[in-house]
């Protein structure tokens, strides 16, 4: 490798950002390969090279952004040009073969969640004219055009405006020897008398057209062959041409990609750019909450026109990783005279290679949660808006293609419970965020300063590959927010603990939400907002089941399975004004925990006064808390409390709409420390701010020493004994 260059790299500029990429995969082995796609909205040549990001926090309060070029075989120069991102998710199921003699008939439901934006519903394409039931102004259409383009006709399917968030019965009959079109939009009725008295039934309306028999070609849901251009539901779709008769219940498949033909005809068709599953259709009645007990009732897609799952550019550059590539923190730098763009990943030691005795867990979980989040520029409930944008935040508000995070509503006011990293993510960049992966990278490059080796792996691994993935492993250090858990990675934690693994929780507000991953849309993750929590949406009602595997939604403590049971301590406040200081417990001086105040000078009784956030405890904190499962036998090392008045206890911890004393005795964070089976321990921070006061002062200071100490004994072998009265 090349020598160590650090300091601050040109993405720090006010220069608009014009060149991104994404790569495939996020997380590799040395001896795979990475693809990185790539754009330019200038067509421009590019040098392309690969780095190891050691740290990647060019922020001058920081240790100073830190990488080396690694010498690898990519193309001296590669040309870049603009590749478009068409978000939109839709359905397409080829008709080849399906041919009408005497008459077509198609029906489906639908349920408009933008009716006032328009669109395409439903488009049927045959030989000669191509059919598309279409909402303008509100109004629902059924137009006829020629392939050429000319328009046959248009026909009115009904006479006012649909409503929003309403179900209708939507049927189209060609009569193909007689030459007409006739059409009808009902609205099913709701449990609202009112509501029904203001959409009648109207009339089914008809008009004459020229056809003949005809080949079919195509069948779209949600948009046209340009892609998704309609909010909102579709279900119960069916086309009869002639005697034959195709079904596709959407209820089936749920964690997959297929529009399933039930009737026989094997004309199964492909759902595109990853909408909605397991959301409530036209029959659900409430008599049932989870979609797997009765799925006729989830006979629906919930379609959007800023759905985006794979941006689909083409390859731009491939690198094969040496199969003795340290594992680390790497990129793809992409140099042009118009700017420049780093894209991550991460590098695992080459399998059947030997491996550290310590691992940083990079949470690609989290990061594709908050991928392209427009919190800065569109606020939210605590964060302010900002006019000064960084480079990389201007451009995902200039290109609202990218699409949104999971904290953010779709347009049409639903939750967006997928996320993909399939697409350019700009906050997944050196310096673009205080937030999640730049802090991440000062945990890594602190564990570099410690001269004791370590791998990093994602929980992405740990969720494909379990307990295999932690097993090489002594220790495990997270990094500043591992917020997003799937069951499969909760599960390897818990028994790797058990097996006498020794876990540093570096963060806070941890192991939070569920998740759910479907090896049908490799790189997605979904997330349901079920119950309580802090969110920025919540599910729609009858919706909080996910898809991909059917397992209730929401907050791991609301599932039996709060995070102070492994490590602890769980989420109890959230402030961003100012981070502060922990005041240390005199009674963490025993024998058990003596050896982690060794070298801290700790006289004043407080640690981490200082930091990148002004202190060791700040914006998301932690709190011991029996009740919700924290080891009786932990040591409490240290507690901050000392916060502003921003600092309020989370949503759920809340039990009713009352005053709560100030200082709040519930807005705590905890450092603690407990052994675990096997001769495992586990040592949590209580705190996102963590990171910023251990990375003060070049990683010299009182809380790296302490964070030192805990690493060096727990790296050490030699089992930890369980407490004198275990």
């Amino acid at each position: 490798m090349a020598s160590l260059v650090a300091g601050t790299h040109s993405s720090d500029s006010d220069q608009e950002k014009v060149v991104v990429g994404y790569c495939e995969p996020w997380s590799a082995r040395a001896g795979d390969a990475v693809t990185l796609m790539a754009s330019s909205d200038e067509p421009c040549t590019a040098e392309v090279s690969l780095v190891r990001i050691s740290c990647g926090d060019p922020t001058t309060a920081g240790p100073g952004y830190a990488e080396e070029d690694v010498p690898v075989d990519l193309p001296a120069a590669v040309t870049l040009d603009h590749q478009p991102i068409l978000p939109g998710s839709y359905g397409l199921v080829d008709l080849e073969g399906i041919r009408a003699i005497t008459h077509l008939d198609l029906s489906f439901s639908i349920f408009p969640t933008r009716p006032q934006d328009g669109g395409a519903v439903v488009s049927l394409i045959a030989e000669n004219w191509t059919a598309a039931v279409v909402i303008d102004d509100g109004l629902l259409f059924c137009r006829v055009d020629e392939n050429d383009g000319d328009e046959i006709v248009e026909l009115p399917l009904r006479g006012q405006r649909l409503t929003n968030r309403r179900w209708y019965d939507v049927r189209i009959t060609f009569d193909l020897r007689a030459g007409r079109l006739s059409g009808s939009c009902e609205p099913l009725p709701t449990r609202s008398p009112g509501r029904n008295l203001l959409e009648p039934q109207s009339d089914p309306a008809e008009v004459a057209v020229e056809w003949g028999p005809t080949g079919l070609s195509a069948l779209i849901l949600a948009g046209t062959l340009a892609g998704g251009s309609y909010d909102g539901k579709i279900a119960r779709p069916v086309l009869t041409a002639d005697d034959a008769v195709v079904r596709w219940d959407l209820a089936q498949d749920m964690a997959g990609w297929a529009l399933v033909d039930v009737s026989g005809h094997h004309r199964h068709g492909e759902l595109h750019q990853l909408p909605a599953r397991a959301v409530t259709g036209p029959t659900w009645d409430g008599s049932h909450q989870r979609w797997s007990d009765d799925p006729s009732q989830w006979n629906a897609v919930h379609f959007h026109r800023d759905d985006l799952y794979d941006a689909g550019w083409e390859p731009t550059a491939e690198v094969h990783l040496p199969a003795d590539l340290p594992s680390g923190i790497y990129a793809f730098r992409i140099e042009t005279e118009h700017g420049e763009d780093r894209v991550p990943f991460f590098v695992r030691p080459a399998a059947n290679a030997a491996t550290a005795d310590v691992a940083f867990l990079a949470s690609t979980a989290t990061y594709i949660a908050y991928a392209n989040h427009r919190m800065l520029f569109e606020g939210a409930d605590f964060i302010k808006t900002r006019n000064r944008l960084r480079p990389e935040h201007d451009y995902v508000r200039r290109h609202p293609e990218l699409c949104p995070s999971m904290y953010e509503r779709h347009r049409d006011g639903s939750g967006v419970m997928f996320s993909s990293r399939r697409r350019p993510v700009l906050n997944l960049r050196p310096g673009a965020d205080g937030w999640n992966f730049t802090p991440d990278t000062d945990i890594n490059a602190y564990l570099e300063r410690t001269g004791i080796d370590h791998d990093v792996i994602t929980d992405e691994d740990v969720h494909h590959e379990g307990i295999d993935a932690l097993a090489p492993y002594r220790v495990l250090v997270t990094c500043t927010h591992p917020e997003y858990w799937s069951t499969a990675m909760l599960d390897a934690l818990e028994q790797w603990q058990a097996d006498g693994g020794r876990l540093m929780y570096l963060g806070g507000n941890g192991f939070y939400w569920r998740v759910a991953f479907s090896d049908s849309w490799p790189g997605a993750v979904e997330l349901r907002r079920a119950e309580d929590g802090v969110r920025n949406w919540q599910t729609e009602d009858g919706e909080s089941y996910h898809a991909f595997t059917g397992e209730y939604g929401g907050m791991w403590r609301r599932l039996g399975r709060p995070p102070n049971q492994l490590v602890g301590i769980g989420f109890a406040a959230q402030g961003f004004q100012r981070a502060t200081h922990f005041e240390v417990n005199e009674e963490s001086n025993g024998p058990r925990t003596s050896w982690i105040w060794d070298g801290v000078d700790a006289d004043d009784g407080r640690i981490g006064t200082s930091g990148l956030g002004g202190g060791a405890a700040g914006q998301e904190i932690d709190r011991f808390d029996t009740r919700l499962g924290s080891p009786p036998h932990a040591v409490t090392l240290a507690s901050a409390t000392s916060f502003g008045p921003d600092m309020v206890r989370t949503k759920e911890e809340f039990e009713g709409s009352v005053v709560y004393p100030v200082p709040d005795p519930y807005v705590r964070a905890d450092v603690v420390f407990f052994e675990t089976p096997g001769g495992g321990a586990t040592f949590s921070v209580g705190s996102i701010s963590w990171f910023g006061a251990l990375a003060r002062n070049d990683y010299d200071n009182d809380v790296a020493i302490m964070t030192t100490n805990v690493l060096q004994r727990f790296v050490d072998p030699t089992p930890f004994p369980p407490p004198p009265w275990g």
